[in-house]
């Protein structure tokens, strides 16, 4: 937490002398104030990459440590439907074809039977 701390108050103060500056420049209040914002933001981003991955690397490893303690997510969910999926597939393993879909996907193919003409349907 220190180093987060120590990173948003070297942001501060590089945007309070960005600003301070500009408002000696004559530049209006406002205007100083966004765009000190922009360039103190610029700035860190260029000079102060250091203390960023500092603090990052802090927040990393607290947030690791959080995730451990509380174990692996479970994803209710899947769960849900890997249920729906088993009940299904024991429904259409037991023979129980009223619960499943008229068409189920599978591929048919069309023949012709030469002696009658007659189309048929296999699967």
């Amino acid at each position: 937490m220190r180093e987060f701390a120590v990173y948003a108050l070297m942001r501060l103060a590089l945007w309070v002398v960005i600003w301070w500056l500009l408002t000696l420049a004559g530049v209006g209040l406002l205007l100083a104030g966004v765009l000190a914002a922009f360039l103190a933001m610029l700035v860190s981003i260029l000079l102060l990459d250091r203390q960023r991955d500092a603090a990052a690397q802090r927040w990393r490893a607290a947030d690791e440590r959080r995730r451990a303690r509380r174990g692996p997510a479970r994803d209710t969910d899947a769960d849900d439907e890997d249920a729906l999926v088993d009940a299904d597939s024991d429904d259409a393993a037991a023979g129980d074809t009223d619960s499943a879909p008229a068409d189920s996907g599978a591929l048919t193919s069309r023949t012709k039977d030469d002696e009658s003409g007659e189309h048929t349907v296999r699967r």
